[in-house]
């Protein structure tokens, strides 16, 4: 097992397949290598699809040797959060109930996308039951550890993703992001995350939690991977109902443009109230590396916070309705119960919310209309202590769970792009900041988290132990 080829990013990955100085199977023998050393203690995956692995390896190594053209991600080995549809096992979305589904009839549209570019999937990822959840963890499944020291958590709903990849176990992942949970995984864990706009890239073949905000999208150790797997993803799909009608608009040649001509503000107010020194500490080096001072403030933001966790709960409990009449008990407490406060949530409310989220975003983008990019921190603190309730925010203790998503809820909650940056940290954990972009601009979020990574500020730092 060559467990250097683990930390190699795509670009290196499919380069060294080409040239020869490695295969294809060479990096999956390698990936499936650690999984089987260290998942016992991370608790990555849920499923590890090594026959599977293995046979695709095969098929770009045999393509090489004939000379055929080899996809952009040939070779790179990726894992899905266990919500999207891996043909022949059953979806799991983080329950217990859905064990007994059958299994998937077929990969989900991303994951047929991403084989096409040549990437090779080794597996599904364990995640918050039916993603209504930020810690990473699952009373099912077991917590997601995080690699940095796996006393903390991963964050989710995602954590799984997360983990994976911040362990050196795939080289990018699949996740969803509903109100935050790509962003924070990939922040309490050290990684760069994608959200991409809402209706950007398609969800079919995945489980629904709350359709008017779920974003499925990547996570994954350099800019780099995160552009090219967007990329490779994007494309309308008339089998999800959202997905835009618009031409591919790849970010990967416009990475190096840099940051010229960008006008970039910190978002301030609501997005530094409850923030810890640190998450505020990471925002101002993003800042002065790109050279701003500026700060702007978004409207009534703990309102758009308010109207997303009031649809969040309504959708997530019409999604669920005979579930929680025939397998309540079978449901983690903690999920069931805000599911069946949402179904007893009154209308009133639901039209109140949806009525504030068009003048919010309205309101949002004509801000964008004076800058391109906004800084904000993607969590309030580092990863705290699996098992952890509470949190303090400015001197008052909150319940942990539905805190930790303070800050990315009201940035989804109108389907804005981000890409959050991983910010090393001198007490061996990292945190992310959110680098948030006007609607169909992913390539100007990818373009700033690209030049932060090549000055040095960003980046995904190894953990000490893998």
């Amino acid at each position: 097992m060559r467990d250097d080829l683990a930390w190699l990013d795509g670009a290196a990955i499919t380069a060294g397949i080409s040239s020869g100085s490695f295969s294809a199977r060479e990096v999956i023998e390698t990936t499936l290598g650690r999984i089987e050393r260290y998942d016992t203690t991370l608790n990555a995956f849920t499923a590890v699809t090594a026959e599977r692995a293995l046979a695709r390896a095969d098929a770009v190594d045999a393509a090489r040797a004939r000379g055929a053209a080899l996809g952009p991600l040939a070779g790179v080995p990726f894992a899905v959060k266990n919500l999207i549809d891996i043909a022949g096992l059953p979806t799991l979305a983080g329950s217990k109930i859905n064990r007994e589904r059958p299994a998937a009839s077929r990969d989900a549209t991303l994951v047929v996308r991403l084989e096409e570019a040549g990437a090779i999937l080794v597996g599904a990822l364990n995640m918050g039951e039916y993603a209504y959840d930020f810690t990473g963890e699952n009373i099912h499944y077991g917590p997601s550890r995080n690699p940095h020291d796996p006393a903390h958590m991963t964050g989710g709903s995602s954590g799984g993703s997360g983990g994976a990849v911040a362990g050196g176990l795939a080289t990018f992942a699949l996740g969803s992001d509903t109100n935050g949970s790509i962003r924070v995984p990939a922040s309490f864990c050290g990684v760069f995350g994608l959200k991409p706009t809402f209706g950007r890239l398609s969800r079919a073949g995945s489980f629904a939690f709350v359709s008017s905000l779920d974003h499925l999208g990547p996570l994954a150790r350099s800019v780099g991977d995160l552009a090219v797997a967007y990329d490779a993803m994007q494309g309308h799909d008339p089998e999800d109902p959202v997905c835009a009608v618009r031409p591919v608009e790849p970010a990967g040649p416009v990475l190096d443009e840099g940051i010229r001509d960008l006008r970039i503000a910190v978002a301030g107010g609501y997005f530094h109230q409850g923030a810890f020194a640190e998450a505020l500490q990471a925002v101002g080096q993003v800042a002065r590396a790109l050279g701003t001072t500026r700060e702007v403030h978004l409207p009534e933001v703990a309102r758009a916070r308010a109207a997303a966790y009031v649809i969040t709960a309504v959708e997530g409990a019409a999604m669920h309705l005979d579930r929680l009449r025939d397998a309540a008990p079978s449901f983690d407490p903690a999920v069931r119960d805000r599911l069946i406060a949402g179904a007893l949530m009154p209308a009133a409310f639901v039209v109140r919310a949806h009525k504030f989220r068009r003048w919010f975003q309205a309101e949002v983008l004509e801000l964008f209309e004076q800058v391109d990019v906004l800084l904000a921190p993607a969590t309030p603190c580092v990863a705290p202590m699996i098992g952890q309730q509470t949190i303090m925010l400015d001197g008052v203790e909150h319940p942990l769970r539905p805190n930790i998503g303070i800050l990315t809820q009201p940035i989804s909650f109108i389907g804005l792009p981000v890409v959050a940056v991983p910010v090393p940290l001198p007490s061996g954990l990292p945190i992310g900041v959110q680098v948030i972009a006007a609607p169909w601009r992913e390539d100007i979020a990818l373009r700033v988290a690209h030049a932060l990574e090549l000055s040095g500020v960003v980046r995904s730092p190894r953990p000490p132990e893998l």
